[in-house]
């Protein structure tokens, strides 16, 4: 009995090798140019997949709810994501926040859409041997008026300029991390002053052998005038059909002072392409 659970253990453990092995062939290797599979995380998730190929597309609706001292805030973004040429990735991004106050004798902030956000990003390195991708890209952001002023003041209230740079490395089969940092610019309108802000994210990820699901965490630091934030986000991602893939997050801060406990779901669905 314990030579047949330890050969059954064996057979399972190559299978899934093989499965594995399998997958990530079909792809990096099936299309031009090459491709290294990354776990690309859901709260700060990328332009596009590191190494993307011309006529990848995405089309992304998140929803989130975040639970703070004085009042919830409920977000949403519509999110499309394209590549117009192979390793370039180009966004275009709506954010919305709607804000209840908990409590009659609460003030909480005022809903908006909350700007509207273009990103390009350029994969300028692509290793198979050493199962790693670079990229640097750039978030640029119109923000906006709360709803309660339309008509009333500018309709745009500032610039946010976020240049980044992304680094990731495959360990293994199923083990996959990433870096992803740069500073965020925040040009005010009114006052003409800009604040400056610094955002480190880094992921792990345990990707299940021959898929995409994958279970993980992401780390998102930001340092802002000799302040320090850190929410830690545990995560799983699950596919649901061919091209629908659902994204959970629950975010923990560390170190914030208002927030509390946060969700984010994420849907993702990728379109077939031509190639």
């Amino acid at each position: 009995m314990c030579l047949f659970t330890i050969s059954t253990t064996a057979q399972q453990k190559e299978d899934n090798g093989k499965r594995d092995s399998v997958y990530i062939h079909e792809i990096e290797h099936d299309k031009l140019p090459v491709k290294v599979l990354h776990a690309e995380p859901l709260y700060i998730d990328l332009i596009r997949d590191l190494g993307a190929r011309k006529g990848e597309k995405e089309w992304n609706i998140g929803l989130g709810l975040t639970d703070n001292n004085t009042y919830d805030e409920y977000t949403a973004l519509i999110e499309y994501e394209w590549a117009p040429i192979d390793r370039l990735g180009l966004e275009i991004e709506l954010p919305f926040s709607i804000y209840y106050p908990t409590s009659n004798d609460k003030v909480a902030p005022s809903s908006n859409l909350n700007s509207f956000k273009f990103a390009g990003q350029y994969s300028f390195y692509v290793s198979e041997k050493y199962q790693t991708s670079m990229a640097i890209g750039y978030i640029h952001e119109l923000e906006l008026t709360e709803f309660s002023k339309y008509g009333k003041e500018s309709f745009l209230t500032g610039n946010v300029y976020n240049p980044f740079f992304i680094a990731a490395r495959r360990l293994g089969s199923n083990f996959h991390t990433l870096l992803y940092t740069g500073p965020a610019f925040k040009h005010h309108f009114a006052d003409q002053s800009i604040n400056t802000s610094w955002q480190i994210n880094s992921n792990i990820h345990y990707m299940m052998s021959g898929t995409r699901n994958f279970v993980g965490v992401e780390f998102n630091k930001e340092f802002n005038s000799g302040d320090f934030d850190m929410i830690v986000r545990p995560q799983m991602r699950v596919g649901i059909a061919d091209n629908l893939i659902i994204g959970i997050v629950v975010g923990v801060p560390i170190s914030r002072e208002n927030e509390r406990l946060s969700s984010f779901l994420r849907l993702i669905y990728e379109p077939k392409h031509k190639t």
